[in-house]
């Protein structure tokens, strides 16, 4: 059974699940080394075309896919012939494997790889490094790596960390800092901070000015910021929200903040898969309700075929606030 994100991991106020956070701290010291261990001791494979990594500090929640397709855009529009490689999270493929829309599914792949790969060509490998050679014999100019900032197994050229702007009452994209599973941290914030070129700050569409003191934590390392911004205004009417990611919650603030009518919202944990039963309860919700049901392109991509005409998806896109400095350091 896969579990959702817990909520108080992102709380800075160690009051919050004292109980849980204080059994979980010993397993984390142990995550915190192995994942310190296996860096120190990879030999990275160099695949040939210069390799770009957009990546987490964080377990998920970020929104570092739509930047991942943003990078990809601008290097596509520069004529630099980017590939995708992702681990293909979700899917049952071990690769490597050139994602095929028309052919495969999110059981195959992953949901992630089926969104990119409408933007270009994604490779899905669990061994990076075949990936990345793989990627390099198809003709790939530049290698744009889907997470992968804690994965040593390539040489990366550029190392972006994406990290999640938007900061509330309690909330801290960091949390108090602790690693899974006491926290939302995949290695100490000093360590992966280390590693990182730039950070890319990802703020809601919404959100005037980015935390000053989240910008302080990154004053020795350049930062972009970015917007997560709707491609278009929600449908009218009454809607049923749902969403399985990261952070589910960050959806149902966004589809407020863009004007949705939201009747009623369900949170799934991250790549959850959507079964009959599931859904047929989502749309019973969402006809009691005279909704209307609606869910993020991630999700969507995941539902069954039969379903997709039933429930409208809402993309959004990462879009760079100073876009030369942007393409000035992905080489755009």
């Amino acid at each position: 059974m896969r579990l959702a994100t817990p909520r108080w991991w992102y709380q800075r106020d160690r009051r919050q699940a004292p109980v849980t956070r204080a059994l979980l701290t010993p397993a984390s010291w142990l995550w915190a080394w192995a994942t310190a261990r296996r860096i120190a001791r990879a030999q990275p494979v160099e695949p040939g075309p210069p390799v770009i990594c957009v990546g987490n500090l964080t377990v998920g929640g970020t929104g570092k896919t739509p930047v991942v397709g943003e990078v990809v855009r601008l290097l596509a529009e520069a004529g630099r012939r980017p590939q995708v490689l992702t681990r293909g999270h979700g899917g049952r493929l071990k690769g490597p494997v050139r994602v095929a829309s028309e052919v495969h599914t999110a059981g195959d792949v992953g949901d992630e790889p089926l969104m990119l790969a409408r933007t270009g060509p994604v490779w899905v490998a669990r061994d990076r490094a075949a990936g990345a050679l793989a990627a390099a014999a198809d003709g790939a100019g530049v290698i744009v790596m889907d997470d992968g900032h804690q994965n040593p197994s390539v040489k990366k050229g550029l190392s972006l960390v994406v990290v999640d702007g938007e900061t509330r009452a309690g909330e801290w994209p960091f949390g108090d800092g602790a690693v899974v599973p006491a926290g939302p941290m995949r290695e100490p914030l000093k360590a992966g901070l280390a590693r990182a070129d730039a950070v890319v700050l990802l703020a809601p569409a919404d959100l005037a000015e980015p935390d000053p003191a989240l910008l302080r934590l990154f004053a020795s390392k350049p930062v972009l910021i970015a917007r997560l911004e709707p491609l278009a205004p929600p449908p009218p009417g009454p809607l049923m929200g749902f969403a399985g990611i990261g952070k589910p919650w960050k959806v149902e603030r966004a589809l407020l903040a863009a004007g949705g009518e939201l009747a009623d919202f369900a949170a799934f944990p991250d790549h959850a898969p959507y079964d009959e039963r599931t859904l047929a309860a989502l749309a019973d919700r969402a006809a009691a309700l005279g909704a209307r049901l609606i869910t993020t392109e991630k999700d969507w991509a995941r539902l069954p075929a039969g379903w997709r005409e039933r429930v409208t998806a809402w993309p959004v896109r990462a879009r760079f606030e100073d876009e030369a400095a942007a393409r000035a350091l992905i080489g755009a």
